[in-house]
C-alpha cells in the first residue's frame, strides 16, 4: 500500500514573490488525488517540495516520520526511493531505447542482473501499453507513447508514492482519456498514492478520490472531490466550469469589483455561464472511473469509502448529498450485476 503524504503550513518564495503560503494537505495512501490551479499559481513547484528539489520556506512534509524539508541528505535521499516522478514531457534520454530509457533507475540504483531487469522493465512495459515498443528511440514515437513509457520508467522501482506532473499537457481528448483509465488501472495494481497536478477539467472530475485547488498564493480547498465538484466558491466554480466570470483572469486576478459585476450578471441570467443542477458547479459529480474489467477493484477505493463516510458529517450538505447518490447509485448497479449473474446460464 502507498504511505500518507503529510503537508502542514508549507510555504514556498523565491525572492520576494511568494509563490504559495501555509498549504496544508494529507494524501490518503493508496489514493489518487488531484491538484488544479491556473497557469503561475505553482503547482509544479509544490511537486518539486514533494520530493526534496527545492527546500521550503517553512512548514514540514512528513513520509513515514521523515520531514523530507528538515532532515539530512542521507534521510533525503532514502525518502525518495518512495517516490515515481512522470515529468510533463516523459523526460527520456533521446539517444537511448525505449528499453533502456526504462530500465535506467534499475542500473542505477539497484544491483539486479539484466535478466532481472529484462522481467521488470517487460513488465512495466506490458502495464502501460508498450510492449512491442522496446527498441523504438523517443524521437520515433508519438508524444502519447512517450508519456507512457516515462510512466513505466517512474514504475520500475515500485514507487509507493507516484507524482504526475501535467501528464496531460500536449496530449489531445482521446489521449487524455486512455491515459486518465491507464492512471485508475495502475493505481488498482499497485496501491500506490498517486498526486496529479493538472489543468484538465475531465481529469479532475472524473480520476480523483480527493481533489484540490492552488489560487492567490494558497490552497484555496483540498478533500474528498464531491467538496469541490459541489462547491459554491467562486474561483472553484469559474475553474471548473471554464467560464470567464470570476476571480481568475487572463493574465492576472481580477479586481474585487470586477468580479463583484461579473457573478452578479451570471446570477441576473446574463453571463455566458449556464447554470445546470443545484450544487456541483452547474455540472453535477459524475461516477468515478472505474479500473478496466479483469483488474482487481482499488483498494483504496474501500478504503475511502470508509474514510469519507467517517467524515460525511462535517461536509457541506451538497457535497453529503452527492456522496449518498453515488453511493445509492453504486449498489444499485451491485444489486443489478448480481441479479444478471442469478439469471444468467447456469
Amino acid at each position: 500500500m502507498g504511505v500518507e503524504v503529510a503537508v502542514h503550513d508549507l510555504t514556498k518564495s523565491f525572492g520576494r514573490q511568494t509563490i504559495w503560503g501555509d498549504v496544508s494537505l494529507t494524501l490518503p495512501p493508496g489514493e489518487v488525488s488531484v491538484l488544479l490551479g491556473p497557469s503561475g499559481t505553482g503547482k509544479s513547484v509544490f511537486l518539486k517540495s514533494l520530493i526534496g528539489l527545492l527546500k521550503p520556506d517553512k512548514g514540514s512534509i512528513i513520509i513515514r516520520d521523515v520531514d523530507i524539508a528538515r532532515c539530512s541528505e542521507g534521510k533525503l535521499y532514502e525518502t525518495r526511493k518512495l517516490f515515481g516522478v512522470l515529468f510533463q514531457d516523459g523526460a527520456l534520454f533521446g539517444s537511448m531505447t525505449l528499453y533502456d530509457n526504462i530500465a535506467f533507475p534499475l542500473r542505477e540504483h539497484t544491483k539486479k542482473s539484466e535478466r532481472e531487469i529484462k522481467d521488470i522493465v517487460m513488465e512495466k512495459m506490458d502495464m502501460v501499453g508498450l510492449a512491442g515498443a522496446e527498441g523504438k528511440l523517443p524521437g520515433e514515437i508519438s508524444g502519447g507513447m512517450r508519456k507512457r513509457a516515462g510512466l513505466a520508467r517512474a514504475l520500475v522501482l515500485n514507487p509507493e508514492i507516484v507524482l504526475f506532473d501535467e501528464p496531460d499537457s500536449g496530449l489531445d481528448p482521446v489521449r487524455v482519456a486512455y491515459l486518465n483509465q491507464l492512471i485508475i488501472d495502475l493505481n488498482a495494481q499497485t496501491d500506490a498514492t498517486f498526486l496529479i497536478v493538472t489543468h484538465d477539467i475531465g481529469t479532475a472530475r472524473t480520476v480523483p478520490d480527493n481533489l484540490g485547488m492552488l489560487f492567490r498564493r494558497e490552497l484555496v480547498m483540498f478533500g474528498p472531490r464531491e467538496v469541490l465538484l459541489t462547491s459554491e466558491e467562486p474561483v472553484v466554480k469559474q475553474f471548473l466550469n471554464g467560464r470567464r466570470e470570476g476571480p481568475i483572469g487572463m493574465s492576472e486576478e481580477k479586481d474585487a469589483a470586477q468580479v463583484a459585476a461579473e457573478m452578479a450578471a451570471v446570477e441576473a441570467g446574463q453571463g455566458s455561464y449556464v447554470a445546470g443542477p443545484k450544487g456541483g458547479g452547474g455540472l453535477g459529480v459524475p461516477p468515478q472511473i472505474q479500473p478496466s474489467p479483469g483488474l482487481p477493484e482499488r483498494k483504496a477505493a474501500g478504503r475511502r469509502k470508509q474514510r469519507v463516510l467517517e467524515m460525511l458529517h462535517t461536509l457541506p450538505a451538497p457535497a453529503q448529498k452527492a456522496i449518498q447518490d453515488l453511493l445509492e447509485q453504486e449498489e444499485r448497479e451491485e444489486a443489478e450485476a448480481r441479479g444478471a449473474v442469478r439469471s444468467g446460464p447456469s
